[in-house]
């Protein structure tokens, strides 16, 4: 027996070592297209129908995936691994080791639009992404540039599957949020956090260190102190429900 404190950190370390993750060669594919003032580092792997635009720099092991996009003044830290069908806009910073999974979209146009007399203005978005090292980005799960300042993920933040980030959020380190998770803009969330599926988190918000938040829990309000917290109503069966609903109907 392997008696140990924490048998599921333990399980993932004994993983990492008998099942490593492939190493990809170094080198360019042929039908990769790279700007010619784009930096790659001769260590980097560039895989099949990847663009990278001008001025980006590629750094040491990092592995670019097949039919990833990378925009102009992109920076992608050393061994960071864009699995495939990645798209990272302009100016977007990725730290080191950071791994991006199918689909992720980084630094798309934050959803900001202005109310002019009924018809609605777009609002541009100069600002950009930044990645601290260790950061993880599920399938398809989209982080959205800031409106002026930039969208921040800070070191080892993990993100599951389908989630959105939108513009000027700020996320501390550590924090780990489940799938189809939603913050609206300029949203803060600190350190440590976990959030469950499918919680939302109403827009400039703040979310202090340490907080835990169960899944389909909608946040309304800044929280202040660290803890457990929840919302909605678990499932019933459905006569019971249909009660419940007719009782609030009539409070």
């Amino acid at each position: 027996a392997l008696v140990v404190a924490n048998p599921h950190a333990t399980f993932a370390r004994i993983a990492t070592v008998l099942y490593p993750k492939p190493v990809a060669s170094a080198g360019v594919h042929a039908s990769a297209v790279i700007a010619p003032d784009a930096t790659v580092d001769p260590t980097a792997h560039i895989g099949p129908f990847v663009v990278i635009g001008s001025k980006s720099v590629i750094g040491a092991r990092a592995v670019i995936g097949p039919h990833s996009v990378v925009e102009e003044g992109v920076i992608v830290g050393e061994d960071v691994r864009l699995v495939a069908r990645v798209t990272l806009c302009r100016h977007v910073q990725v730290g080191a080791r950071a791994v991006l999974q199918p689909g992720a979209v980084i630094g798309a146009d934050g959803f900001g639009f202005a109310n002019d007399s009924g018809r609605w203005l777009a609002v541009p978005q100069v600002g950009t992404v930044i990645l601290g090292p260790d950061v993880e980005v599920g399938c398809n799960t989209t982080i959205d540039r800031g409106a002026i300042g930039d969208t921040v993920l800070e070191e080892g933040v993990k993100l599951d599957n389908q989630i959105q980030i939108g513009h000027n959020c700020h996320i501390g380190a550590h924090t780990a949020m489940a799938a189809c998770v939603g913050l609206s803009g300029s949203v803060t969330v600190g350190k440590r956090c976990m959030i469950g599926g499918m919680a939302g988190i109403v827009g400039h918000l703040s979310i202090c260190d340490d907080v835990a938040i169960t899944g389909l829990t909608m946040v309304s309000h800044s929280i202040t102190r660290p803890g457990l917290y929840s919302g909605g109503i678990p499932a019933e069966d459905a006569r019971t429900w249909r009660g419940i609903g007719g009782r609030l109907k009539r409070i």
